[in-house]
């Protein structure tokens, strides 16, 4: 024990943290243990360096100029049917696996627990784990053989995750085909680099960002179960896109005939101050530029056409080739600083919930891995169909919207069927993803009998 504390007080005394032991007289020996191993499992060079190195700004860059983008609408319909056979072949050879990011909670969202629990309020009930699994399953069955799915949670919500899952039976999925493992963290610091204490024998961590993914997958290993598994490509997603097309085959199939590191899903910003990340070659490397970053002149500035020339909007959804996964798992990409409101305990031992923000934490974003590849494949689809997130409680980009969004494209869905539209007129229209994963099947009789529609002369 005493060795183990010597350690630990060289440690703050030399990255000048002393405080993180101001009250370990006041602990249990447990409480301490448990302390001083915090201590001496961080890596506070690793910290010095991302306090002191800012991630570089657009300003510091010498040039910003559009990338080249393969709009889904352009191709002809042998061009698709291609891309959506190679696809549907990689699924059923276990070419392809999924990634989720879901370390966030649904606090902002009014709800208590982590955000893919969260029931956006379809008529049927289902949460948004619920809904991504089905999807899931739906391939999965067509493609006859199980698509792993690797989820990535925080210390915060990993344990209430996992529960979840086993309540709900994995919603049908096997327990082995679905793999679950924790994102990095990192302290908290405070305005002068000191180190935050979530309690009297805890140091504040928080999430260090969905660009820390390929080194948890490493660290976990996930990675090694994708290689026994044969996976040549990683779909990654966020939790809280209700329309997200997981393992999309299309997507899949572009991704592979054109055989970059990276592909990515975009869509056209509806307006130009929207708050998505454009992207864009950054001094001739595929790069994101965060919406918070974008110089004015920049985000609206046209084209010849009076399009928006930076106008590609990043929705979070990307394929990864996992030899590039597995090169760059220990690549150290940039921290980028947030300012945040961080409940800390003060000099005197309680704790503070600041007002405002007081403290900063590091992420790393997963798209600080773009510019290490030489080219990506981007490639534009309709956001009807694509994008629903799920951030706000109400407004823009609310369960609301999302909601609504599901419904219209089910909407469309049946139109396409043949179904008339009177017969649907006025009704929220949700089909359950083990129906039909993209408006596939809808057109036949005993379907759409299942689903309280008929046409013709039925």
């Amino acid at each position: 024990m005493e060795t183990k504390r010597s350690r630990a007080e060289a440690l703050v005394q030399q990255y000048k943290q002393e405080h993180l032991l101001q009250f370990i007289s006041k602990l249990s020996d447990e409480q301490s243990e448990r302390l001083l191993d915090q201590i001496l499992q961080l890596d506070f060079a690793q910290l010095s360096e991302a306090m002191n190195t800012d991630a570089p700004s657009v300003q510091q860059q010498s040039h910003l100029e559009p990338m080249d983008v393969s709009d889904w609408d352009d191709f002809d319909q042998r061009e698709q049917a291609y891309f959506a056979d190679k696809g549907r072949d990689l699924l059923r050879n276990g070419k392809v696996g999924v990634i989720v990011v879901a370390g966030g909670q649904g606090s902002r969202l009014g709800h208590e627990g982590p955000k893919g629990t969260f029931d956006i309020g379809l008529p049927s009930g289902k949460s948004l784990f619920q809904l991504q699994a089905e999807r899931l399953l739906n391939l999965s069955r067509s493609a006859g053989r199980p698509i792993p799915w690797y989820i990535m949670t925080s210390p915060e919500n990993h344990a209430e995750t996992v529960q979840f899952f086993k309540d709900a039976h994995y919603f049908g999925y096997a327990e082995e085909d679905c793999y679950f493992f924790l994102q990095g963290v990192m302290p908290a610091v405070d305005a002068y680099g000191n180190i935050l204490l979530a309690g009297q024998g805890e140091i504040g961590l928080a999430p260090s960002g969905n660009g820390e993914c390929f080194a948890a997958l490493k660290q976990s290993g996930a990675l090694d179960d994708m290689k026994r598994r044969g996976v040549e490509w990683l779909f990654y997603y966020n939790v809280d896109n209700a329309l997200i097309k997981i393992a999309d085959p299309l997507f899949a199939g572009v991704a592979a005939h054109f055989g970059h590191p990276i592909a990515t899903k975009v869509v056209e910003k509806a307006y130009p101050e929207e708050k998505v990340g454009i992207l864009c070659l950054r001094d001739g490397r595929p790069s994101v530029v965060e919406y918070t970053d974008v110089p004015e002149e920049v985000m609206l500035q046209k084209d010849g056409e009076g399009k928006l020339l930076f106008g590609m909007g990043n929705i979070s959804i990307h394929l990864f080739r996992l030899d590039f996964i597995e090169k760059h798992a220990g690549t150290a990409i940039p921290y980028h600083k947030a300012h945040k409101k961080i409940k800390y305990i003060g000099e005197s031992g309680e704790l503070i919930r600041p007002d405002a923000p007081n403290a900063y934490k590091f992420e790393r974003f997963i798209f600080d891995f773009f510019p290490l590849a030489d080219k990506m494949t981007v490639l534009k689809m309709k956001r009807e169909e694509q994008f629903a997130p799920v951030k706000n409680k109400d407004g823009v980009d609310s369960p609301a919207t999302a909601r609504q969004l599901v419904f219209d494209l089910h909407r469309k869905w049946l139109l396409d069927a043949g179904v008339p539209a009177g017969v649907i007129q006025g009704r929220d229209i949700e089909i359950s993803p083990l129906v039909s994963y993209s408006g596939e099947g809808l057109d036949q009789p005993d379907v759409l009998r299942s689903l309280g529609f008929a046409i013709g002369n039925e």
